[in-house]
């Protein structure tokens, strides 16, 4: 599981402490303040600390001192022209602290967006626990035959079976040498430094990662999205929904233009002139390439 009691415990200690502050306090994210949303089979995604809401969105527009306007529609008005015309430092007035576990390989993608503030467990400090990501049945899927990055069918029968006792094999022998290296009988055994290389990726690590909500937006834009590895999409769907109950405003405008929307080249725009006026359309004569045309088709269905 990825929370033990005691640490279920502390949680519930940490929420039944309430403090007054004269801050904005968004109540759709004061409900989700230190609680851990399972991820995975280890994994979890838990707020530690929040900052701003959408009226400081909207403040940050105007350069006001107020919470926002008198009307609610006004303020949605502005965060929805702020989104729909790409301005980014309004929603970097607001800021969000998650403490997330995850497998090292997921870890490795997700620190790739390098416009948030990390620390990360340490394991030349400490010693990692027996905690691996494997992968339920349904996720176990072969090469894709058209996406280099993509997974294609799914295994099945004996095939299946086969590879996830590879995985839990090997990582189980893994950790048994990394315990047998830190601390040989009689010996002074390797350091830790050392003895975590011969760990494998899907062993479990943990981090703070605080991130403002322009970056983070771009961040779920790609992770969230239908095409993101699973195991890195989920914990962005885990994070949407928390973003949700934080700022509604901005994450309605985001899931409207960002989520739901698409961005068209100027030959595609040009495509779609010529559909509108009854013209017939082809990838030969639509100068774009068979990929290009592959998702402009997608696109407009």
């Amino acid at each position: 599981m990825p929370l033990t009691q005691d640490q279920i415990a502390e949680i519930e200690a940490a929420r039944a402490t309430s403090r007054t502050t004269l801050r904005a306090v968004s109540e759709g994210m004061e409900a989700h303040l230190y609680k851990a949303h399972e991820v995975l089979d280890h994994g979890f995604v838990r707020v530690i600390d929040y900052m701003g809401d959408d009226s400081a969105i909207v403040q940050a527009a105007r350069v006001s001192y107020g919470a926002g306007t008198k009307h609610v529609s006004n303020d949605e008005g502005l965060i929805r022209y702020l989104m729909r015309h790409w301005h980014s430092t309004p929603f970097e007035m607001c800021e969000l602290k998650l403490h997330v576990k995850l497998p090292v390989f997921v870890a490795r993608q997700w620190i790739r967006h390098r416009t948030a503030n990390v620390n990360e467990y340490s394991a030349r400090y400490s010693i990692l626990d027996r905690e691996f990501y494997i992968p339920a049945p349904e996720q176990l899927a072969a090469q894709s035959t058209v996406n280099n990055q993509g997974r294609g069918e799914v295994l099945t029968g004996e095939e299946a079976a086969r590879v996830l006792e590879l995985l839990k094999s090997d990582a189980g022998r893994a950790y048994d040498h990394y315990e047998a290296m830190l601390s040989q009988e009689g010996q002074q055994g390797l350091a830790r430094e050392l003895a975590r290389m011969n760990l494998p990726a899907n062993i479990y690590t943990q981090w703070y990662w605080k991130v403002d909500l322009h970056n983070l937006f771009h961040f779920l834009r790609l992770r969230a999205d239908a095409h993101a590895q699973y195991e890195i999409r989920v914990y962005a769907d885990a994070i949407c929904k928390v973003v949700a109950d934080w700022v509604p405003l901005a994450y309605a405008a985001f899931e409207d233009y960002r989520m739901g929307g698409a961005t068209l080249s100027s030959k595609a725009l040009e495509c779609v002139r010529r559909m509108l006026k009854g013209e017939e359309v082809t990838q030969e004569t639509s100068g774009m390439s068979k990929g290009e045309w592959r998702e402009f088709m997608g696109v407009i269905g």
